[in-house]
């Protein structure tokens, strides 16, 4: 596609400074400088992530369309990027989310009906961040980079940064997409890493699209390389390469965990789905481009290599169908079933603990309550 001010999009295969371990065919090729050896399982396993997470999205976008959620934010196509940077994690690793990252949410053990309840509005998100090193959904795009920087300065300040000890060590990433990547949050999460020297990952999944707008009327330059000018590095990974993922985030973290600061990695993929469930994206773009990226989907290319290598055999793939369609099951069961919230639970999710202000409130409601059922 070509923009008629800013000349043609970036042709991914055709990038020399693309990092790609996988090519579309499911040909496994190496890199010289992030090169991994996979076993036949970890393969599997990531087919199957994917593959999970895909019937994640599949499901609560259609449960949208019965009107079961309000919004979903899909991640069709985005699978491997998100994958492959969630299970480069340690445990003690903090991810700071966007509203997309539905597979680092999967990694992170977040069970998906959680997500569910967030997009049908019955609370905030479900889960304890704490518990899992996962932050909860940020829809204000970019403010997540800031509050990854500031967690990860935090993180330098308690000395669990370039210690040796692998256990301790932490890496702080943050998710956004190329659309936040023109927000000055995200400029000035770039700012404030680079001066303090945060153990920060950046992990931008370039979509192409942000909403409407397409990259190239974005930046004139390819968007790893815009911390160049904040004075740290930058890669660019095939971000429909979940093997090429993996290496470039398993290496960039442990870059942050060692001391050595912040690193930007864009992943250079593709959204096939709508930007959410409120957008047409008929509307922007034209079919033929969205059929040429199907032809470098994550999931084919990952069955395409395991299939031609020998690694897996006709049961493993009807095992992963079937542990889908239960899942797919459990999702629109669950999903039906989240109870309504209860208006008197906001006095408890303000503060840590209750200020006197908040106490009189709380009575003052409880006994405008009890005042109707003394009526009833």
């Amino acid at each position: 596609m070509t923009d008629p001010v800013f000349g043609p999009a970036p042709d991914l295969d055709a990038d020399p400074e693309l990092v790609q371990l996988l090519t579309p065919e499911g040909e496994r090729v190496h890199h010289p400088g992030f090169d991994l050896e996979f076993s036949a399982e970890q393969v599997r396993g990531f087919y199957r992530d994917m593959t999970l997470v895909r019937r994640l999205d599949i499901e609560a976008t259609a449960l949208q369309r019965h009107g079961e959620l309000g919004l979903w934010v899909q991640s069709l196509g985005q699978e491997a990027a998100q994958i492959g940077a969630g299970r480069a994690l340690l445990p003690q690793d903090y991810v700071f989310p966007t509203y997309r990252e539905h597979g680092v949410a999967w990694c992170r053990d977040i069970d998906p009906v959680q997500l569910l309840s967030m997009y049908r509005g019955v609370d905030h998100g479900g889960w304890d961040p704490a518990e899992h090193n996962f932050n909860l959904y940020t829809v204000v795009i970019g403010a997540q980079t800031l509050h990854a920087t500031g967690y990860a300065m935090g993180v330098q300040r308690d000395g669990a940064v370039g210690t040796g000890d692998p256990t301790r060590d932490t890496a702080v990433v943050a998710h956004f997409g190329d659309g936040a990547s023109s927000q000055g949050d995200v400029s000035e999460a770039f700012v404030f890493a680079a001066s303090y020297n945060a153990p920060v990952v950046f992990f931008c999944q370039n979509n192409q699209w942000a909403i409407s707008e397409p990259i190239e009327r974005q930046s004139r330059i390819p968007l790893y390389r815009r911390s160049q000018g904040f004075g740290f590095p930058g890669v660019r990974v095939d971000g429909n390469d979940v093997l090429a993922t993996y290496s470039v985030m398993q290496a960039a973290l442990r870059h942050a965990r060692e001391g050595q600061g912040p690193i930007l990695v864009e992943a250079f993929t593709y959204r096939m789905g709508a930007h959410t469930t409120t957008d047409d994206p008929t509307r922007y773009r034209h079919a033929e481009e969205v059929e040429q990226w199907r032809l470098k989907d994550p999931i084919t290319r990952v069955e395409a290599h395991l299939r031609r290598e020998g690694l897996a055999d006709e049961a493993f793939f009807e095992e992963v169908a079937a542990e889908a369609d239960e899942l797919g099951e459990r999702m629109r069961r669950e999903c039906k079933a989240l109870p309504d919230p209860q208006p008197r639970g906001i006095f408890d999710l303000v503060h840590a603990e209750q200020t006197e202000e908040l106490v009189a409130q709380q009575a003052s409601y409880d006994a405008h309550v009890a005042s109707f059922e003394e009526v009833h």
